[in-house]
């Protein structure tokens, strides 16, 4: 079945800039809502490619959690653009989990969704829902019980 678009999905980048130093709270979402990342292999290979664009010094990572089916990650921008980013962290997760199933295919949905993080907003709540996805999603009753979280306060 062919992927379909919005016919003017791409319009809502257009006029969109990535300011190096601020926080974004960032959402990309596995190919068809695919639970990949309830094998635990492909979380932890997802993360780990989190933890080299942290050690790269492309972005500060201030919280994160894998979904089973998605991301929400909560970084402070250091180089490039946003769009580089994720299209870095997109590919190198993608050949690291295709590499470890012994699969080629596409792990996820193209785009992502970024919410620039205001001056006034307090960030330290933003992680806290971040985290709090698991609860939410009944997955987990604690968060303290959920493996594939992190945030830099918590």
């Amino acid at each position: 079945m062919p992927i379909q678009h919005s016919p003017h999905a791409r319009n809502l980048r257009l006029g969109r800039f990535s300011e190096l130093g601020r926080s974004y709270h960032i959402t990309t979402v596995t190919q068809r809502r695919t639970p990949a990342f309830q094998d635990f292999a492909c979380a932890r290979l997802l993360i780990l490619e989190m933890r080299r664009c942290t050690e790269e010094s492309l972005v500060e990572s201030l919280a994160w959690v894998v979904m089973p089916d998605h991301l929400h990650w909560l970084v402070t921008l250091r180089q490039g653009s946003l769009a580089q980013l994720m299209k870095r962290l997109k590919a190198s997760s993608t050949q690291a989990i295709n590499r470890h199933t012994g699969l080629s295919r596409r792990l996820w949905q193209p785009g992502y969704h970024d919410q620039a993080v205001r001056r006034e907003d307090d960030t330290q709540a933003i992680a806290r829902y971040i985290v709090a996805n698991p609860l939410r999603a009944k997955l987990v009753t604690r968060i303290g019980d959920y493996p594939f979280w992190d945030a830099t306060w918590l």
